[in-house]
């Protein structure tokens, strides 16, 4: 079934099964993700149009959290309400945190940091990067200022890398955005459908700050271990910008100085999760397991999570109702090129300066940009192939 402009509905089965397979398959970190995310939902299933993509992806970049996993959310719920928005969080996060889980039960002592075919899937996300920049770029940067912006987000992101970079640089381009365009008319574009209520949208940002400041004086009054892993892993989920590497050094402080988990195991479980597909936020359940088994897993993923949930439920609404204000799409514009620059950069560092070693990566991630871009070939056979060549690299 289509709607209006032909962007198709989906149903509660395929908005699980599409996000399992993503889930199965994204390998190579937040800013990877969405550009797999890019390829089925906009490119291949046409769920949303360039730019409403760009911009639920501003709107995430604005939250704290994972980024990654807030898209896939939002594009969830805008599909199929909050059970739509469920399946996609459990589809796409279901696959690490079972895989991450057996790690720390199995293979704690296993080191993998330096296997041949976790470098050939480094060079895939260059691939997929590259892919979803190049789509984007000719979409969301068509004259010369919005290209100036895009510049300007490169520059800044690359030259001053705190956790406040991305918040800035977007508020920033929206401002300019809003002075440049301030007189002229968006292009049309599809519907951004919302199916949940204000109220929900409200009632779900006052449990978020609810929960913030309520779960500290819980966890001091109660001396209950698995409150207190609750309130930790939620405070990290919920104060982060800029992704799951930025969230490693928090969860650190909280775990490794009260002696619930050894420094050791601590960077095992970080080698691990950079082995397997989804969320790098899935290394809560590593740790959760580490502490407390399957148990510990569940509490530590749905505290990590929850806040992102809390806030993508709360703030679409009222997204989608200024994102069609004549006022805003001046902003907007500005907005979606910062997110194409913040790519870009993304795209050099860390993703390029961490996979491109040698002149036989450059030629892998070749090869891997061609059976995208050129023989259209779907993301799973490319991830086989970039962790076959890897490993083949790995050997010569």
């Amino acid at each position: 079934m289509e709607t209006k402009k032909g962007y198709k509905k989906a149903s509660l089965l395929e908005v699980l099964w599409v996000s399992l397979r993503l889930g199965l398959t994204s390998f190579g970190g937040p800013i990877a993700h969405l550009g797999y995310f890019h390829n089925e939902y906009v490119r291949r299933r046409k769920w949303l149009d360039e730019q409403g993509y760009a911009d639920l992806v501003a709107l995430c970049q604005f939250l704290p959290g994972p980024a990654s996993s807030q898209v896939g959310i939002g594009i969830g719920v805008m599909r199929k309400g909050l059970l739509g928005g469920l399946m996609a969080f459990i589809g796409f996060t279901l696959p690490s945190v079972i895989a991450l889980v057996i790690f720390a039960l199995f293979v704690q002592g296993f080191d993998i940091s330096n296997a041949g075919w976790i470098q050939g899937l480094k060079i895939v996300a260059v691939a997929v990067v590259a892919h979803a920049i190049l789509g984007m770029a000719q979409k969301l940067t068509p004259d010369v200022k919005r290209r100036t912006i895009a510049l300007f987000a490169v520059i800044v992101t690359l030259l001053w890398q705190t956790v406040v970079t991305q918040v800035v640089i977007i508020v920033v381009a929206a401002l300019i955005g809003y002075w440049l365009y301030r007189e002229q008319k968006a292009p049309s574009t599809s519907r951004f459908e919302v199916p949940i209520s204000k109220k929900f949208a409200t009632s779900c940002l006052i449990i978020f700050f609810g929960l913030l400041i309520l779960l500290p004086f819980l966890r001091e009054i109660t001396s209950i271990h698995w409150i207190a892993m609750f309130d930790s892993f939620y405070r990290a989920g919920s104060l982060v910008f800029g992704g799951g590497h930025v969230v490693l050094p928090l969860i650190e402080r909280e775990l490794v100085p009260v002696g619930w988990i050894t420094e050791e195991a601590f960077l095992a479980g970080y080698g691990a999760t950079q082995a397997v597909p989804g969320p790098l936020f899935t290394f809560a359940a590593y740790l959760g397991a580490i502490m407390d088994g399957w148990f510990g897993a569940f509490i530590a993923t749905i505290a990590i999570f929850l806040p992102a949930f809390l806030l993508i439920l709360g703030t679409l609404p009222f997204w989608g109702m200024l994102r069609n204000n004549p006022k805003i799409q001046g902003a907007l514009f500005g907005v979606n090129a910062a997110v194409v620059g913040i790519l870009i950069a993304a795209l050099y560092h860390p993703i390029w300066t961490s996979s491109i070693l040698s002149p036989i990566d450059f030629a892998l991630a070749a090869v891997l940009f061609s059976m995208l871009v050129f023989w259209k070939l779907p993301p799973w056979i490319v991830v086989l192939a970039g962790a076959i060549g890897g490993t083949v690299i790995n050997i010569l």
